[in-house]
């Protein structure tokens, strides 16, 4: 059956921010469905506390509104009671890698088949601005008026060191790219981690806009595709380049650089060494990479649970309750 944007729309009214990212991320999400062909009754989205958790209410799909930073562990116990639902995790910097920590890194170890929507604005938007796990040191806000103390996580330095078989990043306002990297992380099977650069318009417009901004972007992105040269800019004339052990951006034709010596994307290698140092770029020296980044297939926790309670029950006969309970210690009463 096909289907369209539209059939994956619920009736509520959507409620965020007018100009929060998450209405981009919602349009991209619905496109990408309709693509994916698979029926809303087949699809769960599952979610823990925040703004980017209330996403479940705006889809015409199942879907289940958690507590804070439990949504890894109930979108697992979902994909594994019934894994034949595509199962989706929506969640934010916040939700996932403060209190859910734990449960999302377990939830990539493990390599469950969910397709984890990872929502990144470096702020605590719904609980009115204090910073975050992934907001840069030094940063001033409610909850840091003299700036924090401390590093922030990257989300995919944590997915990837739990050896994570797929990462990708959007930008929440891409809807052009976003929904073809959304459908390849559904198609995946494993987890998926989607990383998606978002904006707060009322606690932390603009962190982005050094990267995203329409005058810089061509310059600061580079959007990887697999089996292609990393080429970026403006005029598609600058490149990444192996120096000894890490990357360099240079300019094709100067400086003695020609375009064989600019790397080509392999998304599928087992190694995730160069996947790793791709997705740290940050926009300063090296752009930002964007698009589908890692992508190794393996095998998925719920395939394997599913297979060993298969295996187990054929070579053992099925019995009736009273046939295990004349199993135990028994005593005629006479």
């Amino acid at each position: 059956m096909t289907y369209e944007a539209k059939d994956f729309k619920s009736s509520q009214l959507v409620r965020w921010c007018p100009g929060c990212g998450d209405y981009g991320l919602l349009s991209s999400l619905h496109k990408a469905m309709a693509t994916l062909g698979i029926a809303p009754k087949d699809i769960a989205v599952i979610s823990g506390i925040g703004c980017s958790s209330r996403l479940p209410y705006y889809m015409n799909t199942y879907g289940f509104h958690t507590i804070h930073g439990r949504g890894a562990a109930i979108a697992t116990g979902v994909k594994v009671a019934n894994p034949k639902l595509s199962v989706w995790l929506a969640t934010g910097d916040g939700d996932c890698l403060a209190i859910g920590g734990n449960h999302f890194i377990h939830a990539v170890r493990r390599n469950v088949d969910l397709n984890i929507l990872l929502m990144n604005n470096k702020i605590y938007g719904l609980t009115k601005g204090q910073y975050s796990p992934t907001s840069a040191r030094g940063f001033v806000s409610k909850s840091s008026p003299y700036g924090t103390v401390e590093d922030p996580f990257r989300p995919a330095e944590l997915a990837l060191g739990a050896r994570g078989r797929f990462f990708a990043r959007i930008i929440d306002t891409d809807v052009k790219n976003a929904p073809d990297v959304l459908v390849a992380a559904a198609q995946h099977k494993g987890a998926s981690v989607t990383e998606v650069i978002l904006n707060c318009v009322i606690f932390n417009d603009g962190i982005n806009e050094s990267i995203i901004n329409r005058e810089v972007r061509a310059d600061k992105t580079i959007t990887l595709k697999h089996g292609e040269k990393m080429i970026f800019g403006k005029d598609n004339n600058k490149g990444i380049v192996q120096d000894g052990f890490n990357l360099k951006a240079v300019t094709i034709g100067e400086g003695g650089y020609t375009l064989d010596q600019v790397l080509v994307h392999d998304a599928t290698t087992d190694d995730p060494t160069l996947h790793l140092k791709l997705a740290l770029m940050d926009g300063d020296e090296l752009p930002v990479a964007l698009g589908i980044i890692r992508n190794v297939d393996a095998p998925t926790y719920d395939q394997e649970v599913e297979k060993q309670i298969a295996d187990v029950q054929a070579k053992k006969h099925s019995r009736k309750l009273r046939d295990y309970l004349l199993t135990l210690d028994a005593w005629e009463v006479k």
